[in-house]
């Protein structure tokens, strides 16, 4: 097999064009229905009395779908089964679906569901997780992680410190909102083209909703517009809704969530409320680490309990503590169902840590950097969960940082200038990021190819793997071109489909290149060693001696007459199959949720960021002035794919740490419900500089082709903006005590600036 040659993004030329299809780019049939969800006007109360009667009158309007109308279960809960598809006697979050109406245009079906009445008796309504854990209100059991005794530990520190965090939501505002059209069949199957990285869930949840079995329900993906785990779980209640109209009417029907639809029916990523206690010795090791995290859950389950369990596994960083114990609990508030987003729970555990020692330096009067590089993890280092540390590249990339920027020079610049400006303050931090790799779920660790070499030579691969921007099908048609050694212009991949490629995992945990390229790598073996015996049989040489280079076939190191088309015909005409369908499940996982222990990870991903920024202390405002990081690629396949998947979530991880805040009133509305409300990194906003250095390393036999997962990881390293900004205060207010509430806006500086 030939070494991997880079290639650049394949969706690259129909995105520049406007000819990449979406969801709302399929056709549309004759008679097509169009949806709009009539939603909750409040965010907790008992549904005494609805009149739909003037909105079914409308010209126009088809039907009105409401629970009444579900053959089946009105459940799309997966974890826990505690979500309806519709509202049926209480209401629980401002958003939440109550009823769907489908009309001959979009317009005219918003303009019954402005004519349809509500009377709803108001019931309590609770928005914090704080006040969700003092009314006993949660979704689940709590979960706790525990190694050492953190009881006698602290007994030990020298130093103790206790303190609070608060870290809050974040809006996915991916480019293409929620969205499905489903389509009726023959023989009462229908097919929903869906905006979804769960392709298996909205099929699954669907025939539930309908009473059918699954293989009645095809659900086709091409792409999405942008998921960042906002469509994990949550694209399915659309999908499901349109199949349900479609199961009723006999027709096609579309469903396009509008953008302020979108911002107000969806959830977020978790709010975290959450309290720590850090006991260090006086040589700067962190000894002994407690935590408590309170998850603000939203209305329903969801993916909370599996976010949740990750915010443990990462709560304590890229560092080794040798007492630990952390508790998350999952309240149950009035607010839309949080979900997945990038990162899916690890962020919030990785700021608290951070807080935590951004404190006890503070106190002890230290550069909280000490304290990280005396902490980092080594090989041999056991994490709270049982997980033996392997392969580690905290240090590594720690190190290789500070030489190869010369942090010490950055340092002295930044001190240099604090001391030449009155009323401009320069801050610097590190943030070194390990993260897992893995879905936490064992189960869920698996995935299929499916391969067709066809006559003429041209080949047609499907996946589990849903592209949604970070690249995955450019690395899928890498890896047959490079197994097979074609021009790539003979490979295509497919959209992801449910008939095709059944039970999949979603495409998240940053696992989604790992899974399905590992078996889209079986299944090309498979069929290469099928080609070989062919070759072999009409050169009259012997197998183990033959390999396929550049469309040729090579004996012996020699290349022969036999090309690749010439090849690909006589297989066939030997009627020897030139179809795989392979397998793959990740080895050695394992993890004993009654014990809290195992080993969950394939592998981890390391790096390590330096931030400075520039905060103008008249004005609160904030610049950053260069990030440069050093990240732990493994062997990259591609790495202008890979390098843009680091820089979109660094910058997303700024937004969420410095300007992206979600406000909820006191009723639970949505009040950050437009993009006048809610601000986004934008092209004035990012860092001036990005430098980002790949770590020399081995990379993990775990990692396709030893190129390791790049989704998630990147993101953590946005919670040095935090720091960075917060050492810029300290600069000017040498009074300020540090306050640990994300995001730190622009507002929050200004009165950091100039408290007691």
């Amino acid at each position: 097999m030939r070494q991997s040659k880079p290639m650049t993004n394949i969706d690259s030329f129909t995105h520049v064009r406007g000819e990449s299809i979406y969801v709302d780019d399929v056709n549309v049939r004759e008679g097509t229905g169009f949806g709009v969800v009539f939603d909750a006007p409040k965010a907790h109360g008992k549904i005494k009395h609805i009149d739909y009667s003037e909105a079914r009158a409308l010209k126009g309007v088809k039907r009105i779908f409401t629970h009444k109308d579900i053959p089946g279960e009105n459940q799309i809960g997966g974890i826990i089964p505690d979500e309806p598809l519709f509202a049926e006697h209480e209401i629980h979050f401002w958003g939440q679906p109550i009823a769907l109406i489908v009309a001959e245009s979009e317009f005219i079906a918003r303009q019954a569901r402005r004519l349809i009445k509500i009377e709803i008796e108001d019931l309590p309504v609770i928005t914090t997780a704080r006040e969700a854990k003092e009314k006993g209100s949660f979704i689940n059991d709590p979960r706790t992680f525990e190694l050492g005794n953190t009881n006698t530990a602290f007994e030990n520190c020298d130093y103790v410190f206790e303190g609070e965090c608060f870290s809050n939501g974040q809006e996915h505002l991916y480019i293409e909102a929620q969205g499905a059209y489903a389509e009726p069949l023959e023989n009462g199957n229908i097919k929903i083209s869906s905006s979804t990285q769960g392709p298996t869930h909205v099929q699954k949840t669907t025939a539930r909703v309908l009473g059918l079995p699954m293989h009645k329900i095809e659900v086709d993906v091409t792409r999405l517009g942008g998921g960042f785990g906002g469509k994990e779980d949550q694209a399915t209640p659309w999908g499901v809704m349109a199949a349900l109209a479609t199961y009723h009417l006999g027709q096609s029907v579309k469903l396009i969530l509008n953008r302020h639809d979108d911002l107000r029916m969806t959830g977020k990523r978790h709010p975290y409320e959450s309290t720590f206690k850090i006991g260090l010795t006086k040589d700067l090791n962190i000894l002994a680490f407690e935590a408590e995290f309170l998850q603000n859950a939203g209305a329903a389950a969801d993916l909370s309990p599996a976010i949740a369990e990750r915010t443990l596994f990462h709560a304590t960083n890229s560092y080794f503590v040798e007492h630990v114990k952390t508790t998350v609990l999952s309240c149950k508030t009035n607010l839309p169902p949080n979900t997945a987003f990038r990162g899916f729970g690890g962020p919030q555990g990785m700021f608290v840590i951070e807080s935590a020692i951004a404190k006890a330096a503070s106190e002890i009067g230290v550069s909280p950097i000490d304290i990280q590089e005396v902490n980092l993890l080594k090989d041999d280092d056991v994490f709270s969960y049982g997980q033996i540390a392997t392969q580690v590249e905290a240090g590594n990339s720690w190190f290789a940082a500070k030489k190869e920027y010369d942090l010490q020079q950055l340092i002295k610049e930044v001190e240099a200038f604090n001391a030449s400006n009155d009323h401009f303050k320069k801050g610097l931090s590190m943030m070194p990021v390990c993260f897992g790799i893995s879905f936490t779920n064992t189960p869920m660790n698996h995935a299929r190819a499916l391969v067709h070499i066809y006559q003429d030579g041209s080949i047609g691969i499907s996946t589990a793997a849903v592209e949604m921007g970070q690249g995955v099908n450019t690395k899928l048609l890498q890896i047959a071109a490079q197994t097979f050694s074609v021009n790539p212009d003979k490979v295509k991949i497919e959209t992801t489909n449910t008939t095709r490629i059944a039970n999949t995992s979603p495409s998240a945990a940053s696992s989604t290149a790992d899974l399905n390229g590992k078996a889209l790598l079986k299944a090309c073996f498979a069929l290469l060693e099928r080609l070989k015996t062919v070759a072999s049989e009409d050169l009259n040489c012997e197998k183990d001696k033959i390999s396929i280079e550049n469309e040729f076939v090579i004996f012996n190191g020699k290349k022969t007459d036999l090309n690749w088309t010439d090849l690909i015909a006589s297989t066939m005409l030997k009627r020897v199959s030139l179809s795989e369908h392979a397998h793959y499940a990740t080895p050695l996982i394992h993890y004993d949720k009654s014990k809290e222990k195992g080993h969950p990870f394939a592998y981890h991903v390391y790096g390590t960021s330096i931030f400075i920024t520039t905060v103008d202390c008249l004005r609160g405002t904030y610049e950053f002035d260069t990030v440069k990081i050093v990240h732990d690629y493994g062997q990259s396949m591609s790495k202008g794919i890979d390098l843009g998947q680091v820089e979109g979530g660094l910058v997303q991880g700024i937004g969420w740490m410095t300007m992206e805040e979600i406000a909820y009133n006191d009723d639970g509305r949505l009040l950050s419900n437009a993009l006048s409300t809610y601000k986004v990194p934008d092209i004035f906003s990012v860092p001036k500089s990005i430098e980002v250095m790949p770590l020399e390393t081995l990379g993990s036999d775990m990692a396709i082709l030893k190129s390791k997962a790049v989704g998630e990881p990147p993101l953590m390293y946005g919670i040095g903006a935090y720091f960075a900004i917060q050492n810029a205060i300290k600069s000017f207010n040498p009074s300020y005590n540090l306050n640990f509430h994300a995001p730190m806006t622009p507002e929050k500086v200004l009165q950091a600036l100039y408290s007691d």
